[in-house]
């Protein structure tokens, strides 16, 4: 039996190594980019530039397990896994997918909620930039952000009654193009900044503790939270599976796809290297946690780039919420199959256009309850910095590195105790090591910012 044809469903797949490559580079580059030149001050020029390339290797190798884990038990001639939870499903035991299922939808929340908290950082700079133009860098332009987050959730339980991901993929191509916007301006400004006071800033071990307060205690947990940013800035596992179920073959997918990951991880290191290296020249140790909220002139560049981050996390928001949506909202329907709360759909014809809106009460209810909570949790602690490292370092081990290289250890019939296990066994230790590290050092920030934050008053 032709197996590569007899479960290929029918359905027609153009993808080209060229779209795969696009779609691996829109992945990856996200608002994570604009803490880089943070990221790089905490650690300094050795290790923070060093940092920046090792994750990038560790993120292309583990790509190309995971490229041979799309079909099994073959990666050539096998069946077809359409999702990463599907991967793990054919590879692994249960407990393996609800683990990965887990870490995956935390990752997506956590995700959406540093999302809410850039967004009101975005629309507090803009604010703030043409306050200091109009009356002067002296001024006092303090802001709040909470309007700017309950206008922001407001607009995003609008957009969340879209029914699924297929129907935002405006949005999503719309906040890809601002990605690129905002970030080829930020890497601008830095290179503006250095060509305009020619000062080679920065030192080899970054941020000094006993300098502006920081304490020793506070220079290791902010290394280690800088860690778990760039961790973030590099997640593309969790997408890549979507990206290969994609593409056409001839030639096999998996060979595709590791050409693709080659290309797109190669053209976003070089950019988030040039970034983060550059944001760390211009501003040194004292590299702010938005490379953005750094500059105030020339103040309509600025405000282009601050909008075209809103723009890009109002589309990203509903790319993240949607698969959340269609998770829990396909298990209650299934669940209580004769509830009319989960499984009546209601059409309500739009004035003034042919189209009609359709919805079930679950969707109207717990889609809008979803969007108000994950606000008040931004609302409540609004550490963007510390929010990116502890969701890198809770995605980083188990989503790019574990169960890749478990699963291609079980399909590849690795042999346990083999120099090749052991290799592999030694890079998921070393990845642990790291996400744990990681994780301590930013619940260790976040600690210390609510001992001096109150509590929904977010202020810039």
């Amino acid at each position: 039996m032709d197996m590569k044809k007899d479960d290929d469903d029918g359905r027609q797949r153009t993808g080209t190594v060229w779209t795969a490559t696009t779609h691996a580079i829109t992945a990856v580059v996200g608002s994570g980019v604009l803490a880089l030149p943070w990221s790089v001050a905490q650690m300094g020029w050795i290790f923070g530039p060093l940092a920046l390339v090792i994750f990038a290797v560790i993120t292309y190798y583990t790509a190309l397990l995971l490229s041979d884990c799309y079909r099994s038990p073959d990666p050539v001639t096998g069946r077809r896994n359409y999702t990463y939870v599907g991967v793990v499903k054919a590879c692994l035991e249960k407990k393996d997918v609800v683990i990965c299922g887990i870490c995956q939808y935390m990752m997506l929340w956590g995700t959406i909620v540093g999302y809410v908290i850039v967004a009101a950082t975005s629309m507090m700079a803009f604010k703030r930039s043409n306050c200091f133009h109009y009356k002067g860098h002296d001024a006092s332009c303090g802001t709040s952000g909470n309007t700017y987050m309950l206008i922001f959730g407001g607009i995003e339980i609008i957009l969340s009654q879209f029914p699924n991901l297929e129907k935002v993929t405006l949005l999503s191509m719309m906040a890809a193009a601002m990605s690129f916007t905002y970030s080829f301006i930020a890497l601008y400004l830095c290179i503006q900044s250095f060509a305009s006071h020619h000062k080679f800033r920065g030192t080899l071990t970054g941020v000094k503790a006993g300098v502006n307060g920081i304490s020793q205690s506070t220079k290791v947990w902010h290394s280690f939270q800088a860690l778990g940013n760039i961790a973030f800035a590099y997640t593309y596992a969790m997408l890549l599976v979507e990206i290969q179920d994609t593409l056409k073959s001839p030639p096999a997918e998996n060979k595709t796809m590791k050409k693709a990951s080659l290309y797109g991880l190669g053209v976003t290191t070089l950019f988030y290297v040039s970034l983060g290296c550059m944001g760390y020249v211009a501003f040194g140790n004292n590299a702010p946690g938005n490379i953005l909220t750094g500059f105030y002139e020339p103040f309509w560049l600025v405000d282009i780039a601050n909008l075209a981050v809103l723009i890009h996390l109002i589309g990203a928001f509903q790319v993240y919420a949607q698969p959340i949506f269609t998770s829990y909202e396909k298990w209650l329907a299934s669940k209580w199959p004769s509830t009319i709360f989960f499984n009546k759909v209601y059409t309500v014809r739009l004035p003034f256009t042919e189209a009609s809106f359709r919805f079930t009460i679950c969707k109207l209810v717990l889609r809008t309850l979803f969007c108000i909570i994950t606000t008040a949790v931004a609302m409540a602690i609004p550490f963007f910095n510390a929010i990116l490292g502890l969701l890198g370092s809770i995605a980083f081990w188990p989503l790019t590195v574990y169960f890749p290289v478990t699963m291609y250890i079980s399909q590849a019939k690795i042999k346990r105790g083999s120099n090749k296990w052991l290799a592999l066994q030694s890079l998921s230790l070393i990845a642990f090591l790291v996400s744990l590290v990681s994780a301590i050092g930013s619940v260790a920030d976040i600690v210390e910012r609510l001992k001096h934050a109150k509590f929904f008053s977010v202020t810039f």
